[in-house]
Formats: C-alpha cells, structure tokens, sequence
C-alpha cells in the first residue's frame, strides 16, 4: 500500500514536472517568428528570439523582473528624455537665435526642431500609456494571448518599441537641426566645431551600435 502511495506521488511529480518544462517551451509560433517580429524583439528586450521573454511569462518572479525593467526604461529613459527634448525644442521653436552667424530659423532647421517636438510629445504619451498598460499587465493574460502569435503578439512588441521610437526619432531631428544650422552659418568657427560635433557622434553611435549590428547579423 505504501509502495503504491509512493509510486503515484512520484507519478503525479513526475508528471508535473514534465508539464511544467512543456510549458515552459515557446510555442512553434513564437519560435519560427518572422524577421520583423524578430527586429521588434531585438529592440524590445535585447535578443532577437522570443524565448527568454517566453520563459518570463511562467514564472511570476520573473515577470515581475520584466514589469520593474520596462517601468525604469519607460519613466527614467524615455520619459525623461523626451521631456529634455521637448523643452529644448520648444525653446528653439518660440525664440529667435541671439547670434546672428548661427541663424536656427531658417527654413531646414526651423521645421526639423518642430518636428523634433511634436515627436517628443507622442513619445511622452506613449510612454505614459505604456507605464499604465505594465502596472496593470496579467502575467497569464498576456501569455495566452502571445501564445498564438500574429497582429497581438506584434502590437504587444511594439508598444515596447514606439515610445524608445519615437524619442529616438526626436533626438535625430533636433540634432540634424543643429547640424545644418551650424553648416549653413557664415562663421567659420561653427564650422568647425559642428564638424568636430559630428565626427564625435559618428564615432559615439557607432561605437554603441556594433553589438547590435552583430545581433541582427545573427537573424539574418
């Protein structure tokens, strides 16, 4: 009787065990994912495959991990940042350049600065949209829903991405601003310290997008 007791308990382990390790497996749509899908989750979480985020979902530790990362990147990176932009835009867009030989309201860098702030706007509202929708994310929600694939699996991603988007978005914009600006003035000195601008921020991004231009050689 004892043997028997002790031979279901193992069983009934045993199989638990192997029911937690399948579901701890992606699904056959989350691992034969699309390039694109594959991009958003390299912006996303850093990795080109769906796995590790999968594996996040079964436990609740883990996900709750995830939340807290997405939360900081989301009020410390994003909002923040597009907050900056917004009030450097916004500055340039309403006032006039105070040296003549650096002139920001000509046509190219007035309208760039303007697009520059309204990309930081959208930034901001995703980003805030973005923090409600993770502070009252359903761990078992989302993973039935990704589970399948398709459009919810690609918007759930891309409400990772657009926020980092469109405040990357932003910066470029404003910097291209300055650039043609300080290109475009009479004054040799701004010449050249544009150039030496950016010489820096070729050389800055470049450095800091080797890693994930491996990433992405991988998928290929």
């Amino acid at each position: 009787m004892a043997l028997l007791e002790a031979s279901n308990i193992y069983g009934t382990q045993t199989s638990d065990e192997s029911t937690l390790a399948e579901d701890r497996i992606p699904p056959g749509a989350l691992r034969d994912a699309s390039f694109v899908t594959r991009l958003l989750c390299l912006f996303a979480s850093g990795r080109h495959d769906l796995e590790a985020y999968w594996e996040s979902l079964q436990s609740r530790d883990a996900f709750q991990n995830v939340r807290e990362r997405q939360c900081s990147i989301l009020t410390n990176t994003i909002t923040s940042k597009a907050g900056l932009l917004l009030a450097t835009s916004g500055v340039f867009v309403t006032t006039v350049s105070p040296a003549p030989y650096f002139d920001y309201t000509l046509p190219a860098p007035y309208l760039l600065p303007f697009t520059s702030l309204m990309m930081a706007m959208i930034a901001m509202l995703t980003s805030g949209l973005g923090m409600i929708r993770w502070l009252h994310a359903d761990r078992q929600w989302i993973q039935e829903h990704i589970k399948p694939g398709g459009y919810f699996l690609s918007s759930h991603l891309l409400s990772m991405v657009m926020p980092m988007f469109f405040a990357g978005l932003s910066l470029n914009c404003f910097i291209f601003a300055m650039l043609i600006a300080g290109f475009c003035s009479q004054n040799t000195a701004c010449h050249v310290l544009t150039a030496v601008w950016l010489v820096a921020c070729v050389v800055g991004v470049g450095s800091m997008s080797i890693e994930f231009m491996w990433k992405l050689a991988q998928m290929s």
